[in-house]
């Protein structure tokens, strides 16, 4: 999946992110494509608690009208890790939705390829 494929949702003004998580094995190596992927503030601390405030912060923002975060080949983590993956669902689902800058949309990708 390519983010070439999301140019419908950018003709509407939304961000689009792509968080590929080939190869991540660990929490660390999530923590930092979550933080390239979203351009994070240099402050996230690469924890979950870190990982939502930055989401709900206002500086940081979904953006107007919003951003879909698109996260691809997420699979072997989940496997590898299902404890973690499990968080990072319940953190991204929490911050998902419309807020006062913008909506933030997550969309978990199904096909295996890139």
């Amino acid at each position: 999946m390519t983010a070439e494929a999301f140019d419908s949702v950018r003709a509407t003004g939304w961000l689009v992110d792509l968080l590929d998580l080939d190869g991540v094995t660990g929490k660390a190596a999530f923590m930092d494509r979550v933080a390239t992927a979203l351009r994070l503030p240099d402050w996230f601390g690469r924890n979950w608690d870190a990982l939502a405030d930055c989401l709900g912060d206002p500086d940081w923002g979904p953006a107007d009208p919003g951003r879909l975060l698109v996260v691809t080949r997420w699979q072997e983590y989940a496997s590898l890790r299902p404890e973690e993956w499990a968080v990072a669902l319940d953190v991204l689902g929490d911050a998902a939705g419309p807020g006062p800058h913008g909506t933030l949309a997550v969309h978990l990708a199904l096909g295996g390829s890139h």
